[in-house]
């Protein structure tokens, strides 16, 4: 079962450089620990991050490459509840920027924003935001890959988001991400 923690956080995307570089040298001096996360959920109450941890039985490559290719990205958001939203009124086509500081656009347009760190096989940052966010809004999501003996353990860190959407958010990463990802590795 994956693991979340939540913390307070919120981002612009005019601070990004400054904030991935402090993120990046905390977390090299391992002074950046989350909370301790709920056991069913993951999700802690006393702060706005995410932390979930998932393996997957594909390799970091494949997996990256479901992450960052736009046929791959619309063949897992089929795969999941979220499918309406590729039909909606005004849906945008998904589409993912393979160089950093390029743009993405998930879930029919919902889901926005720009790569900001891009590692072939081993990691994927991106300043990530929701339609229904003020206008600006940005949280900084994670994507980090671990080879491990049957495949690929995502370590999946999501920080700077609306403080009322801590539950939503940890429960959409698990339908709208992990589940149909998986599915999507099983087809091959």
């Amino acid at each position: 079962m994956p693991t979340t923690v939540i913390s307070r956080r919120r981002f612009t995307l005019a601070v990004l450089p400054a904030v991935i570089a402090t993120r990046e040298a905390a977390r090299a001096a391992n002074t950046d620990a989350p909370p301790p996360a709920t056991e069913a959920t993951g999700l802690s109450h006393t702060a706005a991050a995410i932390h979930q941890e998932i393996d997957f039985e594909a390799s970091s490559a494949r997996l990256y490459e479901a992450l960052t290719s736009p046929r791959q990205f619309d063949a897992l958001t089929r795969l999941s509840d979220a499918v309406t939203l590729l039909s909606a009124p005004g849906a945008e086509p998904t589409a993912i920027s393979p160089d950093v500081g390029g743009p993405f656009t998930l879930f029919g347009g919902y889901i926005t924003g720009r790569n900001l760190q891009m590692v072939r096989g081993q990691r994927l940052v991106q300043a990530w935001r929701a339609g229904s966010w003020e206008s600006g809004a940005f949280s900084i999501v994670r994507f980090e890959l671990r080879t491990i003996a049957h495949g690929c353990r995502l370590i999946f860190d999501h920080r700077g988001f609306p403080d009322t959407q801590g539950a939503s958010l940890a429960s959409g990463w698990q339908a709208h991400y992990w589940e149909p990802l998986a599915k999507l590795l099983q087809q091959g």
